[in-house]
């Protein structure tokens, strides 16, 4: 058994292009691949923990002794989008995907949506980038009040609001009705976002920090109410408590971005105490990069992450266990703003461990979820394989930037 399991997914990491991409249209998909040639990479911890050596990486050397167990994961469950990977970490697989509406909502439900929140109409109603939406419908929204309803190639249904024009608390309330009264059945999507922006025309900014997301009540048993039922604490630090619908968390931190997310993480484990599973988001490389195809953004972020990860190995005890992934592609790269199918890379950290070794291709993105049960002593079945018979025990730690 281990101390503490720490789960940081680090959000659109992919690593290259499953075997079904083509399925999705992500054939040529390649995160990690795009970003380090292009953009270059300077992360000597991840190099030191042996991201290089999952696969060949441009500017990402592989190293004779990495500090972590390495591989990469497969996705099995039907989709692309942040609720589906994260519920597969937990263990929850999808055999059929989220619906998803590229040519906009069909009339019957945005009539739905205004009649049960008091809207005459809504403007855009099609697919799009958040940024692009409120650059294009952000001065009519101003002058009608009308809310921007939109989607994107993942199953959403998006409500974007001025702040001077629909309060924070009435925004949430319209997507809290989309989401139990509209967006049902057969059109469940997988989220539901509130997203809020400010500023005045020509100059519209994104309240990322209020953005809220409505996900579907998660399916049970998966990872966290096992947890729960077995007297294990669950916390929960950035969005991902919202992808699972507020369940199954015994405390949770919603943050603004990276750097409140480490920082409020190397807070979580200082207090933490045995006995206690934390699961992380850090959402930039997405939301903010991915999403706009800044690929020297993304870069640049990754590198910011890779400063502050030996901030979070100091705050490690003995045993415990730090598995850092991603919960799906979002190449900056490629032709569209959406997410991309691909494999996701797995590092695991285990205090006491002086050396790693390959955990080689993983069959799915639950074995995560297998794997920190097993390590607080639960052998309830869920979807995967566990790999922590696959974890070496002996030696000292070694949490330092090479070189």
């Amino acid at each position: 058994m281990v101390g503490r399991t720490i789960l940081l997914v680090i959000d659109g990491l992919g690593i290259g292009a499953q075997e079904d991409a083509s399925e999705y249209g992500n054939e040529d998909a390649d995160t990690l691949g795009n970003v380090s040639r292009i953009a270059g990479l300077n992360v000597p911890v991840l190099e030191g923990l042996g991201l290089g050596n999952i696969r060949e990486l441009h500017s990402v050397k592989p190293v004779p002794e990495p500090a972590a167990f390495f591989g990469k994961m497969r996705e099995l469950s039907a989709g692309k989008d942040s609720t589906t990977g994260h519920w597969e970490l937990a263990g929850i697989l999808l055999d059929q995907p989220f619906p998803v509406y590229p040519d906009g909502f069909p009339d019957e439900l945005i009539r739905k949506f205004c009649k049960a929140t008091g809207n005459s109409a809504v403007l855009c109603n099609q697919p799009g980038s958040g940024t692009d939406v409120i650059r294009d419908y952000g001065q009519e929204h101003l002058e009608t009040g009308f809310p921007i309803v939109y989607t994107s190639a993942d199953s959403v249904f998006q409500i974007a609001c001025h702040t001077g024009i629909v309060p924070l608390g009435k925004l949430y309330q319209w997507c809290e009705i989309a989401r139990s009264q509209v967006m049902t059945g057969e059109h469940a999507v997988g989220r539901v976002i509130a997203r809020p922006f400010a500023g005045n025309p020509g100059e519209f900014q994104r309240v990322s920090e209020k953005r809220h997301d409505y996900s579907l009540e998660p399916p049970q048993p998966n990872l966290l109410t096992l947890l729960q039922q077995h007297g294990i604490t669950t916390l929960s630090v950035g969005k991902v408590i919202d992808l699972f619908a507020g369940r199954g968390f015994d405390q949770s931190w919603p943050t603004e971005g990276n750097s409140d997310g480490i920082s409020r993480l190397n807070k979580v484990l200082e207090e933490a105490a045995d006995d206690t599973f934390i699961f992380a988001n850090l959402i930039d490389t997405d939301q903010i990069y991915g999403h706009r195809q800044d690929t020297e953004g993304f870069a640049r972020c990754l590198e910011e992450i890779d400063r502050e990860l030996p901030s979070l190995f100091g705050k490690m005890k003995g045993g415990d266990l730090l598995i850092i992934t991603g919960d799906h592609g979002n190449d900056p790269a490629d032709n569209s703003t959406d997410h991309t199918r691909e494999f996701v890379p797995l590092l695991v950290v285990k205090e006491g461990t002086a050396r790693g070794r390959s955990l080689g291709i993983r069959s799915a993105f639950a074995d995560v979820a297998v794997t920190i049960l097993q390590a607080h002593g639960i052998e309830e079945k869920l979807p995967g394989r566990s790999f922590l018979s696959e974890i070496a025990t002996a030696g000292d730690s070694r949490f330092m930037q090479p070189g």
